[in-house]
């Protein structure tokens, strides 16, 4: 699990197809599901996600409400900027510095740190996040989350683009 992903460059996914460009994929009405999973694989939470996407230019806005199995509700704003065609930054309240992106074929790599609240304290993690688009309408994400570089959980969420 340590080295999941961890020297594959999203080059490496460049013919694959279908192509995946987030400007396109991310606008509009979208759904997503998904687990979180501790460092031994077990699940601690399932979750739904609701998300709506916008556009204008290289500038883009990712609107995403959580509700998780124990009944937290948890928002997240991205404001994304296409650097060019194949790179990009993101920002969000709780991400601690601008996440670099890079998207190529049918895959996209987002590095970021997120500050997340465990037993009324934040502690920040470094993500590691995989897209890769399965069709169209479909995509798979699967996140890995780090502390001191030691992989303490995963996130996988299937993702429907409903418009």
């Amino acid at each position: 699990m340590l080295s999941l992903f961890g020297c594959i460059k999203p080059q490496t996914y460049e013919n694959n197809q279908p192509k995946f460009d987030i400007r396109q994929y991310l606008n509009g009405d979208l759904e997503a599901f998904g687990i979180l999973q501790d460092w031994r694989g077990k699940v601690i939470k399932s979750f739904t996600v609701t998300m709506k996407g916008s556009w204008q230019g290289n500038n883009g806005i990712l609107d995403e409400k959580f509700v998780f199995s124990d009944g937290q509700v948890q928002s997240r704003t991205w404001q994304i900027t296409m650097l060019d065609d194949h790179n990009f930054t993101a920002t969000a309240g709780d991400v601690v510095k601008p996440a670099k992106g890079s998207q190529y074929g049918n895959a996209v790599k987002m590095d970021y740190v997120l500050a997340i609240p465990v037993n009324n304290k934040v502690y920040n993690f470094a993500i590691k996040d995989w897209l890769f688009m399965v069709d169209e309408k479909s995509l798979i994400n699967v996140s890995t989350i780090n502390k001191f570089g030691i992989p303490v959980a995963k996130i996988s969420i299937g993702f429907k683009k409903l418009s």
